[in-house]
């Protein structure tokens, strides 16, 4: 038996190349050798404010890019987390084994308060017990997740002990797989790549939109001049260049920086060309897929089918952990 994993991406627009190299790249390498159920996470999306008439939309581009990227039916399942109802129920009952201090403590809750300080409801503190209710549900032994969402795992791991310690042995905790490449920062230079934030580069954009975009990201902020020498390990192109780019384009980025040897519109342009090509394969079947969208409901349709079958298993487990079964009823 294959050890099982879940993940998932939010649908709150098109997916960026910080949601490709951070999640989905990975997801593509781990669908050989584990039992995988990636998410479309579309509750924890609610979070924040979003365009509820648009949802369905973005949903089927999520699978699209999915499956365009590399993602196969064959190996692994795809679903939609608000169409298996036991995620929710699983989340009330954690509910009650989290204490609110945990929830408070967790580095997102605290940036996406100030972010949203508006809207900072009840839906934003709970996420993480969420998240955990989509882990366990499937007792799922490991996570393919970024250095950044190590918190929130860990917290996972404490509310299935909590859990476990209260009603019995249930859960396992689950492991983190690191996902190599998964803090990708955005064209600001400054936080991780986001589309809230407005700073990234879309997975399906075509190549004059990608070198439109680079053309005026941050650089090595001391380097002002083409003939000022720069520092590689400070400048956000450079580390793009590291994730897409061969080890001839980055030596040659890298000691034209250092010397001054290159500015850094010809670096931008090198790193241009690299991700239009990667991503152009990309582009071209999620086209292909989104005028097939009968193909894309079936996948879908066959990955709730199969999560629903392992998640009503386990919410009944966990109702006969917690007394809820009443045998006196029907």
């Amino acid at each position: 038996m294959k050890r099982r994993i879940f993940s998932g991406i939010q649908p709150t627009g098109k997916l960026h190349i910080g949601n490709y190299l951070g999640a989905i790249k990975n997801w593509i390498d781990l669908q050989d050798d584990y039992d995988c159920i990636w998410g479309i996470v579309d509750f924890h999306s609610m979070t924040v404010p979003y365009d509820h008439e648009g949802m369905s939309s973005r949903v089927l581009d999520c699978a699209a890019t999915y499956l365009a990227a590399g993602l196969d039916p064959e190996k692994c399942e795809l679903m939609i987390q608000s169409r298996v109802k036991e995620h929710t129920e699983l989340t009330w009952i954690l509910n009650t084994v989290t204490p609110i201090s945990w929830l408070e403590r967790v580095p997102t809750y605290k940036d996406k308060s100030k972010r949203f300080s508006d809207n900072v409801n009840m839906g934003l503190m709970d996420y993480p017990v969420l998240m955990a209710a989509d882990i366990i549900l499937y007792k799922a032994e490991a996570v393919p997740v970024g250095e950044d969402q190590l918190p929130h795992l860990e917290l996972t791991r404490e509310i299935v002990r909590r859990f476990n310690s209260t009603f019995g042995d249930t859960f396992p905790e689950p492991k983190e797989i690191v996902s190599e490449g998964a803090l990708v920062r955005g064209l600001d230079g400054q936080a991780k790549m986001s589309k809230s934030l407005n700073n990234c580069i879309y997975i399906d954009e075509t190549p004059e939109d990608i070198w439109k975009k680079l053309s005026t990201a941050v650089t090595d902020p001391q380097r002002v001049r083409k003939t000022d020498p720069g520092d590689p390990k400070v400048c956000n192109i450079f580390s793009l260049h590291q994730l897409f780019s061969s080890k001839e384009d980055i030596g040659y980025c890298e000691h034209g920086c250092k010397t001054a040897g290159i500015g850094c519109i010809e670096c931008k342009k090198i790193l241009a060309e690299n991700i239009a090509k990667e991503l152009a394969p990309i582009r071209e079947k999620k086209t292909e897929l989104l005028h097939n969208v009968d193909y894309i409901k079936d996948v879908l349709n066959s990955g709730i089918k199969y999560s629903k079958k392992i998640a009503s298993k386990t919410i009944e487990e966990v109702y006969q952990k917690i007394g809820t079964t009443y045998p006196f009823l029907k």
